[in-house]
């Protein structure tokens, strides 16, 4: 009887060591950082970067672990889950967070407030016959247009804890939803873009017309629009034209026609590349600004018939 009691002991102690293995399954999570780089708002667009989602899981040989990665707001916050906000200061700058490369599915949380929409994506880990696995999805970002008056610095956003809570279960069965938290872990990440201060120039032709003897002034205009980073200073500069003239009020157009561009209609503020002398100064609200240059050939010997034109070098220091 002792001698069966033992073989009964032993085969109990076997079917417990068995039956066990479940208990040994467990999964590990990172996301990599999101980072947009240095990206210029006031050229009015959108700006995209990915991270990665991976997960590694051991146990039961050939099953499946299905994963839940639920992103919450992180540190910028958000009112509705669309848009996210990215943070410099008190400055929200708007962004979300997707699970396909059209921007079309938020990437969400199946645990934050904003209920029924958003959700998070599932992904499912299969288990090889010797119960490892490792799945992986892309995350993709995008900072929305719309967004030029923005100022300069680094905006940021942190997931940590609850804010990026992965869970899963050691089967398919169920849903993210219904998984909830089971064996809830964090997978920190940050995100983060930096608006640098940038301009932007466009500039109009100056035309004289046609005109048959030099006796009397001929005026003409042309305009320039800057664009230039919320807050930036800057200044516009003229060159001397093809001559060289030092003198704003000297140019010359084929080396021939004398002519002057000017800051004012009186044509009496010369506009040169002096700056602090004789430039115009500005500073960027991330909006187009618009210059008027004011041109005039004064009276002078009248030359040959011909087309005399000259080319001037605009140069916006910020």
């Amino acid at each position: 009887m002792r001698a069966r009691w033992a073989i009964a002991g032993a085969l109990s102690i076997g079917f417990v060591a068995a039956a066990d293995p479940a208990l040994a399954q467990s999964c590990s999570f990172t996301i990599s950082s999101l980072n947009f780089g240095s990206i210029n708002l006031a050229a009015n667009t959108q700006f995209t970067s990915t991270a990665t989602y991976s997960a590694s899981c051991t146990g039961t040989g050939n099953t499946t672990v299905r994963t839940c990665p639920n992103m919450d707001v992180g540190s910028g916050g958000s009112a509705s889950g669309n848009p996210r906000f990215l943070l410099n200061g008190a400055t929200q700058l708007n962004f979300n967070l997707y699970q396909d490369g059209a921007y079309a599915s938020v990437w969400g949380s199946n645990l934050w407030g904003f209920a029924g929409s958003y959700p998070s994506p599932t992904i499912d880990v299969a288990l090889d016959s010797g119960g490892t696995g490792i799945a992986s999805q892309t995350l993709f970002g995008q900072i929305s247009a719309g967004q030029p008056t923005s100022p300069a610095g680094l905006y940021s956003s942190s997931f940590a804890g609850v804010q990026a809570s992965v869970a899963y279960a050691y089967s398919t069965v169920g849903t993210c939803a219904t998984i909830g938290t089971s064996h809830a872990t964090t997978a920190p990440f940050t995100v983060t873009a930096t608006n640098t201060t940038n301009c932007s120039v466009g500039v109009s032709p100056l035309n004289f017309g046609s005109t048959g003897i030099l006796r009397a002034a001929l005026d003409g205009t042309s305009t320039i629009t800057v664009t230039c980073t919320n807050a930036a200073a800057y200044t516009v500069a003229l060159d001397g034209g093809l001559s060289g003239a030092a003198n704003p009020a000297q140019r010359k157009m084929s080396a021939t026609i004398t002519y002057g561009l000017y800051q004012d209609a009186n044509r009496a503020m010369p506009w040169g590349d002096s700056v602090g002398t004789n430039t115009m100064a500005g500073t960027g609200s991330g909006l187009a600004q618009t210059f008027t240059v004011y041109g005039r050939v004064p009276a002078q010997n009248t030359p040959s018939p011909g087309t005399y034109s000259d080319t001037v070098v605009m140069t916006i220091s910020y």
